[in-house]
């Protein structure tokens, strides 16, 4: 008996004995090593070199593959989520909003006073939602715009509280509901 070991399977070679130009590990290494010298370095993104050389990118995300199933791994901070898409407000919506509040700061006008001026036929003649959406965004203190209403009364017409909190209320009138006319009454001072 011998002590030789036998001979390798032909078409098979060592690991050691294979010379450097034919491991895949170095081809891996000089192809990423292209793909990092030939790649934009200007602000391009990824699909801007995605666009250019997709074979390259296929071998690029193989060797992050595989270097990153060889690399511990990392931890990443989650990224948070986008945010919400407000959709965009149509033109008669925001002319509504900025015609009711101008109604509101120069004649301190009611929340149904505003809406019925807006969508009036003889007033701006804004849709029905348009006046809504208005009302429904327009950041308005309406007691303090029944007390301004109420001291006009008061000081040009010479009104009594309870005529000026009959006027804040009625239909015919400002529309200010009971509430915010009892307030303003009780607010006019003198």
């Amino acid at each position: 008996m011998s002590n030789t070991a036998p001979p390798p399977l032909q078409g098979t070679h060592p690991k050691a004995a294979r010379p450097w130009f034919k491991k895949k590990r170095w081809w891996l290494l000089i192809i990423v090593v292209f793909i990092i010298i030939v790649s934009p370095k200007n602000g391009a993104s990824k699909n801007d070199v995605a666009a250019t050389a997709p074979v390259a990118t296929a071998t690029a995300a193989a060797v992050e593959t595989k270097a990153a199933a060889a690399a511990p791994a990392v931890v990443q901070t989650p990224t948070p989520p986008p945010a919400p898409v407000v959709p965009e407000v149509p033109v008669e919506y925001q002319s509504a909003l900025s015609k009711a509040g101008s109604y509101s700061r120069t004649m301190h006008m009611s929340k149904a006073g505003i809406y019925d001026q807006l969508t009036s036929e003889y007033g701006e003649k804004f849709t029905p939602k348009a006046a809504q959406y208005a009302i429904d965004n327009l950041k308005v203190d309406y007691k303090a715009n029944a007390l301004e209403k109420a001291k006009s009364y008061q000081t040009t017409m010479s009104m009594s509280p309870a005529g000026i909190y009959d006027q804040l209320v009625s239909e015919y009138g400002e529309k200010f509901t009971p509430a915010e006319a009892n307030w303003a009454v009780q607010h006019l001072g003198g």
